[in-house]
């Protein structure tokens, strides 16, 4: 067996590998990747963040065109089949690939096409599709092999009307009525995009409101945007069995309710990629769902091996991937940021974004709190573009004006977010709402609901 040597290995090219690989190579030290796919990028590049945002983008070009009064005028609106719109949406993925190729080769990181599998804490060995092996030795590695949707054993995905975020991308069907069953993140975000193209919706969710996580007015606001856009909501339901057949699906639920459509599209949790990597050989383990423990260092039990990404869960964010990857391949302890203050990014339509605590945090641990809203609807920029549906929201200390959270829904508000989350991280007295009275900002512009929402807030604290 071939045997070559490397100062450190990464398995894994998704954000977290990627970042990592990139940032040893520039500390100057011999790199290697590992990827079991035959392309670069990771399920980001290929089965999550790029394809399905890319699909939103083109579906919400349709329901613009679909929706404008301009567009009516001079013709119909256009049902456009889900393939056709997947097939326009999927071309970014080949850019993505052809640029991530490129940083490899411009940073002389070796590239190997295979399975990994440890050996020992210092080797592994590398499978191609063709059945060869060759292992490598490293001081260092890196797990960044990522997740895979979450399969219950008692659901049939193997029929060809159960899909999961992996495969959705494949469908290669219009049904007239989709069952998506978790509402997280995910779920969220295709019942958008699939009402969007006028496909009936239902969106089983297991608990009482959608994505507890957000401020409470905001997820109010996603459910009522979503049930206008025809999306069934249903809470607090739990699945007892999936029936799948030739003439469609049949989810029975615990409540007794049975819920008929063409196709499922599971999307209730991910696992980590950790099977079949040899974790034993090194006395790693990992937990029920695929995830490796680590430290602040983002070191496993094992010190010279690392592990970054989706496979350590939470927040299993791209954003977060990537400076966690970086991180882990820091030589200079002053360089690692353990990465825990991560602004959400939720891709519905409308889109959805946040940074630090909501009124229910700040309420339930006795922290008083003022509010300032902006709603778009009252911004020049938002009735120019047609994009009224939203508001800004600033949380924020009445008597130091230091921001607690800012909490934003509509389009584009994970771009928006980044103005206030700049602010935020400001120290001590530079993170005040202050600044945005006292700042000018671009006439008409979205990031103008800033200074709205300050202007709202401040006057709450005088009475008016």
């Amino acid at each position: 067996m071939p045997k070559t040597g490397f100062d450190l290995v990464v398995i894994g090219s998704g954000p977290a590998g990627e970042s990592a690989a990139l940032n040893a190579a520039k500390q100057h030290k011999k790199v290697a990747v590992i990827e079991v796919n035959t392309q670069v990028g990771g399920a980001c590049t290929h089965k999550g963040t790029i394809p399905s945002k890319a699909l939103r983008h083109t579906v919400k070009q349709l329901m613009r065109f679909n929706n404008g009064t301009l567009f009516r005028e001079i013709g119909h609106s256009r049902q456009i089949p889900y393939p056709t719109v997947l097939k326009h949406a999927i071309s970014v993925v080949e850019q993505q690939v052809d640029m991530r190729s490129k940083f490899y080769g411009r940073n002389n990181i070796a590239v190997y096409k295979g399975h990994a599998k440890f050996i020992n804490d210092q080797h592994l060995s590398v499978t191609r599709a063709d059945g060869s092996v060759e292992e490598l030795h490293s001081q260092e590695f890196v797990i960044a092999t990522g997740s895979r949707p979450y399969h219950p054993p008692d659901v049939p995905f193997e029929h060809s009307r159960v899909y999961d975020s992996d495969t959705i991308l494949s469908l290669e069907h219009t049904p007239r009525k989709l069952i998506i069953y978790g509402a997280g993140v995910i779920g969220c975000e295709y019942a958008s995009i699939f009402s969007g193209l006028g496909i009936k919706v239902e969106l089983i969710n297991s608990f009482e409101n959608l994505l507890a996580f957000l401020d409470d007015e905001i997820s109010v606001a996603l459910d009522y945007h979503l049930r206008e856009s025809g999306v069934m909501v249903r809470h607090r339901e739990v699945y007892e069995r999936v029936e799948a057949n030739q003439e469609g699906i049949s989810l029975h639920l615990q409540s007794g309710k049975i819920i008929r459509g063409d196709a499922l599209l599971w999307c209730n949790g991910r696992s980590g990629n950790t099977q079949n990597l040899g974790l034993e050989n090194i006395g790693l383990s990992s937990d029920g769902r695929g995830q490796i423990k680590v430290n602040q260092r983002y070191q496993t039990d094992v010190p010279n091996i690392y592990a970054v990404g989706d496979v350590i869960g939470s927040p299993s964010l791209a954003s977060a991937a990537y400076d966690q990857g970086r991180a882990a391949a820091s030589s200079n302890d002053k360089d690692v940021r353990f990465v825990d203050d991560v602004p959400t990014g939720i891709y519905t339509i409308p889109e959805i974004s946040s940074v630090g605590r909501t009124e229910r945090e700040l309420t339930d641990n006795r922290i008083p709190f003022e509010v300032g809203r902006a709603f778009f609807k009252d911004t020049a920029r938002g009735q120019i573009s047609g994009e009224g549906t939203g508001m800004l929201k600033i949380l924020f200390c009445p008597s130091t004006l230091r921001i607690l959270g800012i909490h934003c829904f509509g389009a584009e508000a994970t771009e928006i977010i980044h103005i206030g989350q700049a602010i935020m991280k400001q120290p001590e007295t530079a993170n005040t709402i202050r600044y945005f009275v006292e700042t000018t900002f671009n006439y008409p512009t979205m990031a103008e609901a800033y200074r709205i929402a300050a202007l709202n807030g401040l006057n709450r604290l005088t009475g008016y």
